[in-house]
């Protein structure tokens, strides 16, 4: 595979010192890049792992570069579920003689694995790098969307250089433009300013701040199910749950949140790449953020093999179609639920052109509260938003 060129084996240290035991490590079954000219073959695995060691955007987290290998120690270790799904281990991206040269290897990396339909798993580095991946969309003119989970949205000004807490006005600035909608999970009102909050709502994203998740977090399922990218920066945990970042704040996911939030993702048929940023082994405590990564990831694996296929189609029968009139819309909305997995979906009206321009997106995962919202002749904030953009 032509991305071999970027990348360099994982440290063979690594597959060292296994438990005793009739029963096999990840680390023992994982398809590894483990010496030069034993690259894995795409056609042998669903997920590549990889790190990208590069921290030089990452803002007052510097250390951050060295977070794949941390991971690594832990989650190898660890029992793989009852998986179909193969895993291969590609190792690390070389750091580029320039930031901008390591954009353009992952760019390079994810759009070649998302063609073949491969699930690229990301440690970095600095969140920066969810530029790159938004930029390998770009590159094969994939409209997509995004979901971050983030204390706060990263805007920065517009004159500002790309770096870790300006990456999405950079991705919101670029032209042509690839973004059909952006989801902010777990914002935390002090860290967002005024003018932030009136951009995102101009622009009709979707922002759910963290006391909105917490304690219900089954509202984060359609969220994050509606992703193609998802972007994790882990100063959106505790710092109780994950030390191991200099930005580190007393408020955030718990670490049991956090896994669940990423198998959510995982579960998702539309999801193809996501990536875990900033976390900083020289602030970690005992390895515990490493170790939380470490089971984040473990329930990627676990979620990506649970896929139940079930995208909303016309043709099958594996879908029931609810219609409900509302005084704004005579026709009705048309909601969708699966009988495999009880999951809900919204139509949005739309033309024929944009149903083929966006036909990816005008079919909006829900939940039933939304169901019962326009039950009692009410609509959807959720579908009134993605109308707005289609129309």
């Amino acid at each position: 595979m032509e991305i071999a060129v970027y990348f360099e084996p994982v440290a063979e240290e690594l597959f060292e010192g296994f438990p005793a035991g009739d029963h096999l490590r990840i680390g023992q079954i994982i398809k590894a890049f483990r010496n030069e000219g034993d690259f894995p073959e795409p056609a042998g695995y669903h997920i590549a792992l990889f790190g990208v060691n590069d921290d030089r955007n990452s803002i007052n987290n510097q250390g951050c570069a060295n977070a794949a290998d941390e991971v690594r120690r832990f989650l190898y270790k660890l029992f793989p579920g009852a998986w179909t799904s193969g895993i291969a281990d590609l190792g690390n991206i070389r750091r580029g003689f320039s930031v901008e040269d390591t954009y353009f290897a992952l760019t390079s990396v994810v759009e070649a694995l998302v063609a073949n339909r491969i699930l690229p798993v990301i440690i970095g580095g600095g969140q920066d790098l969810t530029f790159a991946m938004y930029s390998a969309y770009a590159q094969i003119g994939q409209i997509i969307n995004m979901a971050v989970v983030d204390p706060m949205f990263d805007l920065g000004e517009t004159n500002q250089e790309l770096n870790s807490q300006t990456f999405l006005s950079k991705i919101i600035m670029q032209r042509p433009n690839f973004l059909f909608n952006y989801t902010n999970l777990g914002y935390q009102t002090y860290f967002v300013d005024q003018p932030g909050l009136d951009l995102m709502k101009k622009l009709l994203f979707d922002t759910y701040r963290l006391g909105m998740l917490h304690g219900n977090l089954t509202d984060a399922e359609p969220l994050v199910r509606n992703a193609d990218l998802l972007s994790f920066d882990m100063g959106a945990i505790r710092a109780a749950d994950a030390p191991g970042n200099a930005n580190a704040t007393p408020n955030g996911f718990s670490g049991d949140e956090a896994c669940q939030i990423v198998r959510y993702a995982a579960m998702s048929d539309k999801l193809s790449s996501i990536g875990f940023f900033e976390l900083n082994p020289l602030f970690d405590r005992n390895g515990i953020t490493a170790h939380l990564l470490a089971q984040m990831i473990w329930y990627v694996f676990e979620g990506y093999n649970n896929r139940k296929m079930d995208f909303p189609s016309s043709d099958s029968d594996n879908f029931i179609r609810y219609i409900v009139p509302t005084t704004d819309f005579e026709d009705g909305i048309v909601f969708i639920k699966s009988r495999k997995t009880d999951r809900w979906w919204m139509e949005v009206v739309c033309g024929p052109e944009n149903r083929q321009k966006y036909a990816s997106h005008y079919v909006v995962p829900c939940s039933y509260s939304d169901y019962q919202v326009a039950c009692n002749n009410e609509i959807p904030d959720r579908w009134w938003q993605v109308y707005q953009k289609l129309m």
